[in-house]
């Protein structure tokens, strides 16, 4: 039995897989690809044991979910790869119709946080596709993420302006912002404590790998992406996968306006693993 963990298809979350290629950890688990929704809802429907799950989500169902430590996909300031685009400049988005992107709740409550607290606006929200063209046919702006608001971000369409998320939350709070964490179901740590600890071991020796080789990494992907290789290293150093009291400081932060917002029902308790003591241990769980 191995335990069966989540892999958000999107360039931002590489760094945190491209090393259990390297170390030769995939054979010792069952990994299942997915966008951030779909992964979101598997580990809710006891799909997947330990996946990356979207700060929102993680805040909707965190009484039966654990924090893996140390592990999130964060920014500082800018993220370069989730954007409001817009025919407008965005304090004329009042009463206007913006299309949010189906792939991500965490993204689409920032959003609606920045657009309320920071400028006033009361837009009229739908949800749909991640195409921009279509998106834009029937809205005055749309909220990217991931792979589809990267691309647009290096082809820039001309006549559009891009309002970078995670720059926006940084002026408004001061705070990091935390889009994804990783969990475990409660009752799978509880059965398999070692487990859990030999995946966050792999990923924290993932990430250390890919943080020393982004370069590499950045010509290696070049080969099958539109970006070049300083533009791909580039966004690699913009994002950050640590998980240290700043980054606990924004998810707390993101969590506290959520609920003041009525976005969730109650405000979530951050809970982490624990690590056994003995860590003498294979992978799999017998």
């Amino acid at each position: 039995m191995r335990p069966r963990v989540g892999h958000i298809q999107f360039l931002n979350c590489l760094p945190l897989y491209y090393g259990l290629v390297k170390n030769q950890v995939l054979s010792d688990i069952e990994l299942i690809k997915g966008t951030p929704t779909e992964l979101n809802q598997m580990l809710v429907a006891r799909e997947l044991d330990i996946s990356p799950i979207s700060s929102f989500q993680y805040g909707k169902h965190h009484r039966f979910l654990e924090l893996l430590p140390g592990i999130t996909v964060s920014s500082d300031g800018e993220v370069k790869s989730i954007f409001l685009i817009s025919k407008v400049h965005i304090e004329k988005l009042d009463r206007k119709k913006i299309a949010l992107t189906n792939t991500s709740a965490t993204s689409q409550n920032l959003l609606k946080i920045i657009l309320q607290e920071k400028y006033n606006l009361k837009p009229e929200y739908f949800v749909c596709p991640p195409d921009l063209s279509n998106m834009l046919l029937e809205a005055e702006a749309a909220l990217l993420i991931g792979d589809s608001a990267l691309k647009a971000f290096y082809r820039k369409p001309e006549g559009l302006y891009f309002y970078d998320l995670g720059e926006e939350w940084k002026a408004m709070t001061g705070h990091k912002m935390v889009y994804a964490v990783w969990a475990v179901r409660k009752e799978y740590a509880q059965k398999y404590p070692q487990v859990v600890s030999k995946v966050i071991s792999a990923f924290h020796k993932s990430m250390e790998y890919s943080v020393q080789n982004a370069a590499s990494i950045a010509r290696e992907i070049q080969k099958y992406e539109i970006y070049d290789v300083p533009f791909l290293q580039d966004y690699f150093e913009t994002l950050e996968f640590r998980f240290d009291k700043y980054h606990l400081q924004g998810l707390a932060a993101y969590f506290q306006k959520i609920y003041n917002l009525g976005l969730i029902s109650e405000l979530p308790q951050i809970k982490f693993f624990e690590q056994p003591y003995n860590q003498d241990y294979r992978l799999c769980a017998k």
